[in-house]
C-alpha cells in the first residue's frame, strides 16, 4: 500500500483549503425597505390584537371536507342572517364555527335554535 509523503500531503491540504478560504467571508448587503411597509405591519398588528377569536364561545355546526364546509356555511348564512360564521382548518378536517358568545348560557340559547337545522351542532371554546 502506498502512503502519501509529507510533501504530497501538504500540497493536497493547500489545494483544498485555499479555495475554501475565498468562500469563507460573507458579504453584507444593505436592504432598502419602503417606510410604508412598517406602517402596514403596525396596522396589521393592531387589527390582530383587536380580534377576539379565542376568548369567546362558538357553535360548531359542521366538520368534514372543504367543499361541504363551504356549502354548510352558505346554507347557514342564508338561514341565520344576523350570525356570522367562519371555516377553521384543523388537519385533516374543516370546521364551521358560528357566533361569538361571551357566556356559555348565551351560546346554549342559540344552540337550541340551531340544532333544529344542524342536529350535530355543539358548543366549543377555542384554546388561547
Amino acid at each position: 500500500m502506498r502512503f502519501l509523503t509529507f510533501k504530497n500531503t501538504l500540497a493536497l491540504a493547500l489545494l483544498t483549503l485555499l479555495p475554501a478560504a475565498k468562500f469563507y467571508a460573507q458579504n453584507n448587503v444593505p436592504v432598502q425597505q419602503d417606510p410604508r411597509f412598517e406602517e402596514l405591519l403596525n396596522a396589521k398588528r393592531k387589527i390582530n390584537a383587536s380580534i377576539t377569536v379565542n376568548d369567546r364561545y362558538k357553535i360548531q355546526i359542521f366538520y368534514g371536507t372543504n367543499d361541504k364546509a363551504r356549502k354548510a356555511l352558505q346554507d347557514f348564512k342564508r338561514d341565520f342572517k344576523t350570525t356570522d360564521g367562519t371555516i377553521i382548518f384543523e388537519s385533516p378536517t374543516y370546521k364551521v364555527w358560528v357566533g361569538s358568545y361571551k357566556s356559555r348560557i348565551e351560546a346554549e340559547k342559540n344552540l337550541a335554535a340551531m340544532r333544529k337545522k344542524y342536529p350535530t351542532a355543539l358548543i366549543v371554546k377555542p384554546n388561547k
